[in-house]
């Protein structure tokens, strides 16, 4: 029986473990995250997939330390396997596998390689996202190819619609190809890494809002980080205004005569102009953490639109 080691979390990791048991292979130990307190946990949960299964799991903050390294080195396992982990790997357990090690990255490699790939797709307006099966090495999500499977990006879709499309497209790839890794017929492809290039982690600050950008721009970067994330937001006199969901639309009425990015209320709805005389419907927002409607924006400004950038 083929046996593997996995480091997984989040619902990648679920669903690719699900992909390894159905189809037949001997999963010794499952090393995984302790969910942060302080992080919004919207996803499921190997550890609870481990404890229906019986698979024996382990929470170390570092993988990376002698007593792991000797420990998976001694099961011996076939195959490595990286579903959303979220620690590099490095040499020592990359090489405990006697057949290879193997990641599952949210993006079409060689693109978006790195961190919070799906996010970084659409805040750059990519019509396309997918999911790729990938040799390990120590340099992150730069080793040959396995297999990609692509799902499309809709105009409008949030990071975290994008992100169910490519766990689906996540356990197609792995089952699709799993059965030539275990027989030895994978056809391995090198990456041009020329084509794309490494982003970095986002934290909640990266969610503020550059009045510069286009209307276009600033809808992607909306939903992009939209819920489960903190979201697309400026600071105004002391006070946060946070965009949830906006569309991007041809016109829209009553445009103010006023110069630059503004917000105003008029025919039951809330509406901004960008920059670049774009113009966004904004479906949801908040004002001071309370919600934001044309109703309530008329209680706070009256008729006058609000001046977005000094």
């Amino acid at each position: 029986m083929t046996s593997a080691v996995v480091f997984a979390y989040h619902n990648v990791g679920v669903r690719c473990l699900k992909v390894l048991l159905a189809q037949g292979v001997d999963v010794k130990l499952v090393v995984t995250h302790e969910d942060n307190p302080n992080e919004n946990i919207w996803f499921s949960s190997v550890a609870q997939v481990c404890r229906d299964y019986d698979i024996p799991f382990i929470t170390p903050d570092n993988p990376n330390i002698p007593e792991i390294e000797q420990r998976i080195a001694g099961i011996q396992p076939d195959f490595l396997f990286s579903f959303y982990y979220r620690n590099m790997l490095k040499a020592p357990l990359l090489e405990a596998p006697t057949r290879g090690a193997f990641n599952m990255h949210g993006s079409l490699l060689p693109k978006y390689r790195g961190r919070v790939p799906i996010n970084w797709a659409v805040i750059h307006g990519e019509t396309e996202a997918g999911a790729t099966l990938h040799v390990m090495n120590v340099k992150p999500d730069n080793g040959p190819l396995v297999d990609q499977q692509a799902v499309p990006i809709l105009p409008d879709d949030t990071a975290q619609e994008v992100f169910d499309k490519v766990l689906v497209a996540a356990e197609i790839c792995l089952n699709r190809s799993l059965p030539t890794l275990i027989d030895g017929t994978a056809t391995l492809t090198q990456q041009d890494l020329s084509q794309g290039g490494y982003f970095g982690g986002r934290k909640a600050e990266d969610g503020r809002i550059d009045w510069s950008q286009s209307a276009a721009q600033i809808h992607n970067l909306v939903r992009a980080v939209t819920r489960p994330y903190p979201g697309a937001f400026t600071d105004i006199a002391g006070t946060r205004l946070t965009l949830w969901r906006t569309l991007n639309v041809p016109t829209a009425p009553k445009l103010p005569a006023s110069k630059g990015p503004v917000l105003w209320a008029a025919d039951g709805r809330l509406w901004l102009r960008a920059a670049d005389g774009g113009v966004l419907k904004v479906l949801e927002a908040n004002w001071n953490g309370e919600a934001l409607d044309a109703a309530s924006f008329a209680a706070h400004f009256g008729a006058h639109p609000l001046a977005l950038a000094g």
